[in-house]
């Protein structure tokens, strides 16, 4: 993944980017998914995110290597924290609420080298709860460096269905809660996003 980095320093349009490697088994776990990456990409408007899609190089060369390639075209509406210094997700106040459209959730932190055993524990339990919960329909784990920068991608049915796990999970608020108590994490970032489109340019 890294060699292509230089390849999209300079791409028109293209404002933010990471090529993350998964966790295999649950989606969580420590052992990395061969077989399943994600480009992450934030971009000056749709007409050159279209672009990228149809006739990047770079991109060109996944969907002939790629048995499937999975887009997500998303809208940020709420964003808070940092990743590598900075916010890369803008969110236009203008936005207009919809409790009823799919949502996005996006999760990813630095991990402090003396709390990684204390992190891993918990990701058994994580996974197991986020998988029996109410609406969510794909979760996978996905990450920059093995073991400290970790993030999550999760899609849900509706934003009543996140804030139904995020506020009534009793193992998801006591991780929540030692993370903050213990100092987990060196940097975080948290975003919401309503799902646009989510379509297979090949399957």
């Amino acid at each position: 993944m890294g060699i292509y980095k230089k390849q999209l320093r300079d791409v028109k349009g293209l404002k933010f980017f990471r090529l993350l490697g998964t966790g295999g088994k649950t989606g969580f776990g420590l052992y990395p998914d061969f077989n399943t990456y994600c480009f992450l990409s934030v971009w000056e408007n749709r007409t050159a995110a279209d672009h990228f899609v149809n006739k990047n190089n770079f991109f060109s060369k996944y969907l002939e290597k790629a048995k499937t390639i999975r887009v997500l075209s998303l809208t940020p509406f709420q964003t808070i924290g940092r990743w590598s210094g900075t916010n890369p997700f803008h969110v236009d106040n203008n936005i207009s609420k919809n409790k009823d459209k799919k949502v996005a959730i996006l999760t990813r932190a630095r991990i402090s080298s003396t709390k990684l055993f204390r992190f891993w524990m918990s990701i058994p339990k994580a996974s197991f709860e986020i998988s029996k919960a109410k609406g969510v329909y794909f979760f996978k784990g996905i990450g920059e460096i093995p073991f400290l920068e970790q993030a999550t991608i999760s899609l849900w049915n509706n934003i009543e269905d996140v804030k139904e796990f995020a506020y009534n999970s009793s193992v998801h608020k006591s991780i929540i809660r030692k993370t903050k108590n213990e100092k987990w994490y060196l940097e975080e970032l948290f975003c919401r996003f309503y799902i646009n489109k989510d379509f297979y340019l090949k399957v």
